[in-house]
Parts: C-alpha cells; sequence; structure tokens
C-alpha cells in the first residue's frame, strides 16, 4: 500500500503506476497519518503479552501453538462492539491497556 507522498518519493512503480508523472493522477492506497506517542515499547509491549495471555486462558491453551491451533475468531458487529465497552458510567481513571 502506497500513500501519494510514497509514491511520489518514488514507490510508484511498484504500483504499477512508474509512467504517471503527475500527483494528481496517482492512485494511492494508503494514507499519511500520525499515532498519538503511547509511551516506551517494552510497556506497550508488556500489556500486549498481557492480552495475548489472557486469551490463552479464555481458549484453555497452555501454549502459542495450542492458541493457534484452537482459537477462533468471530466477526463483531458494530453494535456488538459499541456494547462490549463500557457503557453507562464516566471512566474516571484509564488502564494502560485500554482507551476508547
Amino acid at each position: 500500500m502506497g500513500s501519494i507522498a510514497a509514491m511520489k518519493k518514488g514507490s510508484s512503480d511498484r504500483y504499477f503506476q512508474g509512467s504517471v508523472n503527475e500527483a494528481n493522477k496517482l492512485v494511492p492506497e494508503g494514507i499519511e497519518g500520525r499515532v498519538a506517542y503511547k509511551g516506551v515499547a517494552a510497556d506497550i509491549v508488556f500489556q500486549m503479552i498481557g492480552g495475548i495471555r489472557s486469551g490463552m486462558g479464555y481458549c484453555g491453551a497452555a501454549n502459542l501453538k495450542e492458541l493457534h491451533d484452537n482459537a477462533q475468531f468471530i466477526e463483531m458487529s458494530g453494535a456488538g462492539l459499541k456494547e462490549s465497552h463500557p457503557h453507562d458510567v464516566q471512566i474516571t481513571n484509564e488502564a494502560p491497556n485500554y482507551s476508547m
């Protein structure tokens, strides 16, 4: 996937648009954006590992292979996703692994 800026910098040929010379004629497959600073990577990875361990517990998996073999992914509707979050409360102290 490439943003317009990436394609202008010379990667347009990777997206079969190498012969396009005008920026307004490029057809991007991506965007440019920024993610707000979330902290030290080690802290974020620690939270992710905790989430994986929690999921392993829900699946009854003792290791990653069992998680891979036993996990079932389901599609959740937008309404279901909204309902799965805390609601009708005002969060006063946000957990490091949760944001809305």
